[in-house]
């Protein structure tokens, strides 16, 4: 199973903030949305980075006086971790527990497909773990 199942369940709208966005903003559209990370894009749709809960709590532990008016972009994680359509979904798994993240945006050839959460990658193998086990009940009962 491949991060594309995925994205046909789930869709590829993604949340996305402005670099400029203040922490306040960041963090009610993370309330908002109830999710947990959001893309930080340019005016043009380009990923720059992401900014998670982690981000937030990080950033507020280290600012200065006013860390609700830190930009997006100081909270931001630059450093990506992606996967593409047909990554398996085992492989983001072990992408995800290597790189300590729980959110991977999907990129094919450079261009933003979606974006997948650890939630969404369990939920997936609980599925097929549950579709397999159906199947092998049907077959013993007709066997």
């Amino acid at each position: 199973m491949t991060i594309a199942t995925i994205l046909r369940g789930k869709g590829s709208h993604v949340i996305s903030v402005l670099p400029g966005d203040r922490a306040r903003e960041v963090a009610r559209t993370l309330t908002r949305h109830r999710i947990g990370a959001v893309l930080v894009r340019d005016p043009d749709g380009r990923v720059l980075g992401i900014v998670s809960e982690r981000d937030i709590v990080r950033a507020f532990a280290t600012a200065g006086e006013l860390p609700v008016d830190l930009p997006a972009e100081e909270m931001m994680t630059r450093s990506l971790a992606t996967v593409t359509p047909g990554t398996k979904i085992t492989e983001a798994l072990a992408l995800m527990t290597d790189r300590r993240v729980r959110h991977l945006p999907v990129l094919e050839d450079g261009v933003l497909c979606g974006m997948v959460s650890i939630g969404d990658l369990v939920k997936a193998r609980i599925d097929a773990a549950v579709a397999e086990a159906e199947a092998l009940k049907e077959y013993v009962a007709t066997a």
